[in-house]
């Protein structure tokens, strides 16, 4: 299956193995190609994002679209359309944020882009294809529905809480460049290097904290064993689903490196929902991406999107009693 990121694998791993010359099967080694290929993938994809989201400012009527998603009743659908997008972009928790951050600025409805934020690492193609092969039809069909759910029931709660002024002030400040040279018609080599600027601006206000994010997940990537988590999350705790849940925050994996992780835990007696909680957690809420997102949000926010999204995530007790 074709991987848009191979080449970055492939340079990080060079870098890793021969320039760096780290053994590949040590903690070390893991550690680190972990973050050099986070760091280069992510970072692109700020740069090219945010590049993107400048030219839309630009030439689209920002000011009409946000209109029209928000003063329409959609009963539900905006939100559907939010997580369903989120589903088809091949992203991780991390890797989600700058297009986050890129519908923010075109002012889309939060709720819709929290509903993007929590689906896009749960659900991707190469997700699907694995849970099909290691779970079958039926639970696969499970899996994704509940991530859906989940992403827009959070979407929707965050965004009738009107948690708006949480946003980090810069994100509002941001406003289009066709309202700044309403007169003054740019070349094209001139609105490249506007772009450009546009995009270099955003992307340096968040890149340090991309990259303390990324080596905190680069540690717990390298450095926590799979196992420590398993002791804690048998069949015979009571608390078996809100502890895997927790467990799992400071975690940071996406879904195809976690699904080998949930049918081993599946395979030990771990009831399915208990390792949907665990999984969902794992790759939708961790460390790395709180520490991105505090600078894009306010505490408060970040606390209530964690909070509501860990409560919905908890929902592995009713799947626990179904199955």
């Amino acid at each position: 299956m074709f991987n848009l990121f191979y080449p970055i694998q492939l340079l990080a791993d060079w870098l890793t193995y021969n320039l760096f010359s780290i053994k590949m099967d040590s903690l070390l080694g893991s550690s680190v190609n972990f973050f050099i290929y986070d760091s280069l993938k992510i970072i692109i994809l700020l740069l090219i994002i945010n590049y993107l989201m400048a030219i839309v400012r630009y030439y689209l009527p920002i000011d009409k679209i946000r209109n029209f998603l928000a003063s329409r009743k959609w009963y539900g659908l905006d939100y559907f359309l939010g997580a369903l997008f989120g589903a088809i972009t091949p992203f991780c928790s991390c890797s989600s944020i700058p297009l986050f951050i890129g519908f923010l600025e075109a002012r889309i409805p939060l709720g819709v882009t929290f509903s993007f934020l929590i689906t896009s690492p749960l659900l991707n193609e190469v997700a699907i294809v694995l849970f099909l092969g290691l779970f079958g039809l039926k639970i696969t069909l499970i899996y994704i529905i509940s991530a859906m759910l989940l992403g827009m029931i959070s979407g929707f709660i965050l965004g009738k809480l009107k948690m708006e002024k949480y946003v980090a002030d810069y994100i509002w400040g941001i406003k289009s460049s066709k309202l700044e040279i309403i007169e003054d018609k740019k070349t094209f080599i001139e609105l490249i290097k506007i772009f450009w600027q546009d995009s270099w601006n955003i992307t340096k206000k968040i890149i340090i904290y991309v990259l303390f994010g990324i080596a905190i997940g680069a540690l717990i990537h390298g450095y926590i064993p799979t196992g420590f988590f398993e002791e804690y999350i048998t069949k015979e705790n009571l608390f078996a689903v809100p502890l895997a849940t927790l467990l799992a925050v400071p975690m940071y994996a996406n879904a195809a490196g976690v699904i080998p992780i949930i049918q081993s835990l599946i395979e030990k007696g771990i009831p399915l929902g208990t390792a949907m909680a665990f999984m969902m957690a794992t790759v939708g809420l961790s460390l790395p991406e709180a520490l991105i997102l505090k600078k894009v949000m306010k505490t408060r926010l970040l606390l209530y999107f964690f909070g509501i999204v860990t409560v919905n995530i908890i929902i592995g007790y009713l799947f626990n009693i179904i199955f």
